[in-house]
């Protein structure tokens, strides 16, 4: 259903991008990366967290790791990574397969400036061997995301 629900987010809000299916998975960003034949920060990671009673995602380049300083300043509280389980039954999409598209529950979207180093990025299309090559202001347009500095340099 999460594939379903990332293709019908894209029919309507974007039809001219396709959704890349692939027979091998690519859950880490390492297989992604090697599967889609680019480097590894190209893979747009989307992290779901919560911060006080909120939860949030937040994209960032796939070899960029969270600053919790700069998480802590700019969302005013620590955050805490969900659960898998936690994760399917808010976003509706699988570990691996997390992305700002096509979500289960209405969430914010929060797009790490790492990801403005590139051109197109690849972030998971809800299943764990699928993926859209899009722009990072593309993507943070279709998702209403704000741009934020929450990563290590």
């Amino acid at each position: 259903m999460s594939l379903q629900s990332v293709r019908d987010f894209f029919a309507s809000q974007a039809p001219d991008i396709e959704i890349i299916e692939l027979n091998q998975s690519t859950a880490t960003v390492a297989l992604a990366a090697a599967a889609h034949n680019v480097e590894p920060g190209q893979i747009a990671k989307t992290l779901s967290l919560k911060i006080k009673d909120e939860v949030i995602l937040i994209v960032a380049k796939g070899d960029a790791r969270l600053d919790n300083k700069k998480l802590k300043s700019t969302f005013g509280a620590k955050a805490r990574m969900l659960s898998s389980d936690e994760v399917v039954m808010i976003t509706g999409h699988p570990v691996g397969g997390v992305c700002p598209f096509g979500l289960e529950n209405p969430l914010t979207v929060y797009c790490d400036v790492s990801l403005k180093r590139y051109q197109e990025v690849l972030p998971a299309a809800g299943a764990i061997h699928s993926a859209v090559r899009i722009s990072p202001e593309r993507m943070a347009q279709l998702t209403a995301a704000t741009w934020v500095d929450v990563c290590q340099s």
